[in-house]
């Protein structure tokens, strides 16, 4: 790494730890003392938008009235970088729960405050066990009133375009019989791409562009397997269409998910519900 590729790093993530020290201080102490521990969504909605502006990010969000006023439901967003979460969460209303990948559950102050709020832990390559345990948590937020917030193409697109969508998210819908309201994002690949160590060169604000579209209801007839992939792919139809309408790329046809599930639907074993949860 050259000295000022590591010096613009340490100036982007040192001030973003110390905001992440404060706002996770703040949950962990006032969260447990408020009711339905609204000081901890408080100060995840404040760190997200802080941590945005100190980035230069500027946010343009659209479809914001397409979301549900209450009840559960989940968001089902394409991920193009690890500043997705600061985008959305300083745009999304409501007290949603993040499908988070566990190595953030140890991230001081961040991981604390992530397991307080009950946001969910996801491993990619658990097992069929742990995965189907994920589904289970899935719709226990959706039961008890709350959003959920997933990633259905599992991890960050490497290329910034939208890849085929896992089933976990979509499962728990199902089950819990709420509707999915599809999101895209466009913009935050370009400032941090995968493997980036930070968002590069800030001379001027970086436009991202969030846009929501209406809810998708799950089917409410026919064998679990095709309601889930019937519901996963009219959200990713609806996601790529979100996206291509905010200028962002969009790949083939959503389709190798669904040959998956034909397969299980032939042996009758609810093993896509397993096999898709630690992706969701």
């Amino acid at each position: 790494m050259r000295i000022g590729d590591a010096y613009r790093a340490a100036a982007q993530w040192g001030p973003f730890a110390a905001r992440t020290a404060f706002y996770g201080s703040v949950s962990l102490s006032l969260g447990p003392l408020t009711a339905d521990r609204r000081a901890s969504l408080w100060a995840m909605q404040r760190w997200c938008r802080s941590s945005a502006r100190a980035l230069y990010i500027d946010v343009r969000p659209e479809g914001l009235e397409n979301v549900p006023s209450s009840g559960a439901f989940v968001y089902a967003a394409n991920h193009q970088s690890l500043t997705d979460i600061l985008v959305l969460g300083s745009v999304l209303p409501h007290d949603y729960k993040w499908a988070a990948k566990r190595s953030l559950m140890k991230i001081p102050f961040l991981g604390w405050h992530l397991r307080l709020a009950g946001h969910v832990p996801v491993d990619r390559n658990a097992g069929s066990r742990a995965a189907a345990e994920v589904i289970g948590r899935f719709e226990r937020v959706l039961r008890e009133g709350k959003p959920l917030l997933v990633f259905p193409e599992g991890t960050r697109s490497e290329d910034g375009v939208l890849k085929p969508f896992k089933n976990g998210g979509f499962y728990a819908a199902v089950r819990a019989g709420v509707p999915v309201v599809p999101v895209a994002l466009d913009g935050t690949h370009d400032l941090m791409h995968k493997g980036a160590l930070d968002t590069g060169e800030i001379r001027q604000p970086r436009i991202v562009r969030v846009k929501v579209g209406a809810p998708i209801a799950p089917p409410s007839s026919g064998k679990e397997a095709q309601r889930v992939a019937e519901l996963r792919t009219r959200t990713h139809a609806s996601v790529a269409e979100l996206l291509a309408s905010i200028g962002g790329r969009v790949g083939a046809a959503e389709g190798s998910e669904g040959e998956e599930l034909q397969d299980s639907r032939a042996s009758n074993q609810p093993r896509s519900a397993e096999h898709d949860a630690a992706s969701a």
